[in-house]
């Protein structure tokens, strides 16, 4: 471990390996830290397009295809009867037209391998414990390892990429409740032998969301090993509705799902158990300070529905590297507008379609009787990670614009 680097990367997820490596090929050293051992098991097995582009420029693009990955061509929504089928290749906004669906405890520790096949250095099991940051932005970081020794850090610049951990925002006092709904999700591993049957919604090479009713949905990402990621997400109050062990209750809620349940008959569990993830939603009142960057699920994780979470974390850690070069350049960085307004728009993009997928208002977009073409296409940019391109009218003025279609299709059918 390093005691004296020009940046301390915390967290060696996603975020913060882009940002480890888009650094490191800049000349700056750089030390990371995570507290887990790798591999290890987190949510977000679906990438976008968007994050495509991130990966590659952090030369990271090799590790993620050595590892053959099932390709993404799509996203697929399914209510009843009802399909609608976004495909990459026919978005609006140019850019990547496909991405991953991905076992993230693989996936982490590819990108991981790959930084330090490249001389990055990552500690982990060790756990940041105390930050202490100085006038001109240099900090003393105090680290405890999993044998309990304690060691210090001396950096010019931290980059917080500590996702669900936190870090800075709770040493620093800076969380806040985010204004989303408090929503639960169970979810599991699964074999999946009978993904190709045809009376089911059975493409691998995209995710499926399906409309389980109008407050809970169901995600079914299938993995290039032939097991799925099998998830539902509601209000706490629906999943009170089930009985027995979490298991037994898992099975219930597949039971109770007609779209899909004869794919899943015979289930089988890759895991002893379902897991449950709740109280996802969180923000923090400022996005930098003095001498750091927070990035990733560390400024703010909206829901899982759109699959936002790591092209979000991709993005900002390469938005927040190119800006922390530039300040190692003695050049004048303009963080709030360069960096957080650049964040919260693509955030409040997503915002928006998270809250109107929510109240129903995109279910009359995505399943309309006579879908408009254009409009399908720009809404596919968007559900592909391209949050922030201006010539998208679902991006500029998104809330306004996925309204008035809305409505123009409810005016239309009358």
């Amino acid at each position: 471990m390093k005691t004296k680097v020009d940046v301390l990367v915390i967290g060696a997820g996603p975020s913060g390996t882009i940002a480890a490596a888009i650094l490191h090929k800049a000349g700056l050293s750089v030390q990371v830290v995570e507290k887990m051992k790798f591999p290890r098991f987190v949510i977000g097995e679906s990438l976008l397009p968007r994050c495509m582009e991130a990966l590659e420029e952090a030369e990271l693009l090799d590790a993620v295809l050595k590892n053959k990955f099932q390709r993404k061509t799509g996203a697929k929504f399914v209510w009843g009867e009802k399909i609608c089928d976004f495909k990459f290749s026919q978005q609006y906004t140019k850019g990547w037209d496909h991405a991953y669906q991905v076992q993230r405890a693989d996936f982490d520790k590819a990108l991981a391998d790959a930084c330090q096949e490249k001389g990055i250095d990552i500690a982990y099991e060790t756990e940041v414990i105390d930050v202490k940051i100085q006038t001109g932005g240099t900090s003393v970081t105090t680290v405890k390892t999993k044998e309990g020794a304690t060691h210090l850090i001396h950096a010019k610049f931290i980059v917080d990429g500590s996702g669900y951990g936190r870090v800075l925002p709770t040493l620093f006092g800076l969380n806040k409740a985010s204004t989303q709904y408090t929503r639960k999700a169970v979810f599991a591993h699964i074999e999946d032998p009978h993904r190709h049957e045809t009376d089911e919604p059975d493409e691998p090479d995209r995710i499926t969301i399906c409309v389980h009713n109008l407050n809970t949905w169901i995600w079914v990402i299938p993995f290039s090993t032939g097991t799925t990621s099998l998830g539902f997400v509601g209000s706490p109050d629906f999943f009170d509705g089930f009985s027995g062990s979490l298991s037994e209750q898992y099975q219930q809620m597949i039971a109770s799902e007609k779209t899909f349940k004869n794919r899943f008959r015979d289930l089988k569990l890759i895991w002893n158990e379902p897991r449950i993830l709740q109280g996802w939603s969180t923000t923090t009142d400022t996005f930098f300070g003095n001498g750091f960057v927070l990035t990733g699920n560390v400024t703010e994780f909206l829901d899982p529905v759109f699959s936002s979470g790591v092209t979000l974390a991709a993005v900002s850690a390469q938005k927040a590297a190119h800006l922390v070069i530039k300040h190692f350049k003695g050049e004048p960085v303009d963080w709030q507008n360069e960096y957080v307004k650049y964040m919260q728009t693509g955030i409040d993009v997503f915002r928006t379609f998270v809250n109107r997928w929510y109240d129903g208002t995109l279910f009359k977009i995505f399943f309309a009787k006579n879908p408009n073409e254009d409009v399908q296409n720009k809404i596919c940019s968007v559900l592909a990670g391209y949050v922030w391109d201006d010539t998208n009218p679902f991006v500029v003025k998104s809330d306004k614009t996925v309204c008035a279609f809305a409505k123009y299709i409810e005016l239309e059918k009358q």
